[in-house]
């Protein structure tokens, strides 16, 4: 009988000492662990939780270990991050911007390479499902178009100014420079090999926007985060991941495009299948 593990993770800040003095402080990132949280328990998926100062590299990279020992084929990972997004520079010229996608956790960026050698220790058969309610490239389209001053931040419900989820390049840039060997020790690995190990699982990523886009947070969750809990409907959603993502997409505004990525072993039973199934 297939198991199911879930790591959900939701940052409302991060140490302002790793980044520079930032904190990034966010709304609705905690709530959206929660609540993915919530789905996963209600699905009979084992699982933790890491939210804000708990959220930290060790901890990641510990969790995403610890379900790799444990998940055999047929079974399913399920992983959630809710937070900022960031850059570093690329180090073995896979990117075409030049820049490695990150997720910004407690004391430190994780690097999109990293993800890619923990999801490589996976068995082969084994399903993963990631949801990244965040600005996944760091890239910097809206915030060169916030500094236009003909323009106006987007609102939210209550009046407030939109908050984002994304690191501002000012302070990727810092954050990089003052951690500099930090990041080059995480790099050289990824640097001396230009092929990493290939995944054999089978990889669903849901991300809350596309590459040049950035994600909105909110009063109560992301807006990404916001409209997949609407369509799944406390279970009630009929379809595959497919529709699942494009009944989220019709919800969203134009600025904010999910996506849904498939990368590692083609598994079609599994795209195939209702969102959340073990």
């Amino acid at each position: 009988m297939a198991s199911g593990y879930a790591l959900s993770i939701g940052l409302n800040a991060v140490d302002p000492d790793h980044y520079a003095g930032w904190s990034g402080n966010l709304i609705a990132c905690e709530a959206d662990a929660r609540d993915m949280m919530a789905i996963a328990d209600s699905q009979k998926f084992k699982g933790t939780m890491l939210l804000t100062r708990a959220a930290t590299r060790k901890n990641v990279i510990a969790g995403i270990t610890t379900a790799a020992g444990k998940l055999k084929k047929g079974d399913i990972f399920l992983l959630t991050y809710s937070g900022h997004g960031g850059q570093v520079p690329d180090t073995n010229g896979e990117e075409s911007d030049g820049q490695d996608e990150t997720w910004c956790l407690f004391d430190g960026e994780m690097i999109d390479d990293e993800l890619d050698a923990l999801f490589a220790k996976f068995a082969a058969g084994v399903r993963i499902l990631v949801f990244s309610d965040s600005c996944h490239s760091g890239t910097v389209t809206r915030e060169a178009f916030l500094r236009g001053t003909p323009f106006e931040f987007p609102r939210d419900a209550t009046g407030a100014p939109m908050k984002y989820r994304f690191m501002p390049p000012e302070v990727a840039l810092r954050t990089y420079r003052e951690n500099r060997k930090f990041y080059t020790q995480i790099a050289r690995p990824f640097a001396d090999k230009k092929a990493p190990p290939h995944p054999k699982a089978s990889i669903l990523l849901f991300s809350g926007c596309q590459d040049n886009q950035t994600s909105a947070d909110g009063t109560y969750n992301g807006l990404f985060t916001a409209n997949l809990l609407r369509v799944w409907n406390n279970g009630r959603f009929k379809g595959d991941y497919t529709r699942f993502h494009r009944d989220i997409l019709r919800r969203m505004p134009p600025d904010q495009s999910p996506n849904l990525y498939k990368t590692g072993a083609v598994d079609t039973a599994f795209y195939a299948q209702k969102p959340f199934t073990i």
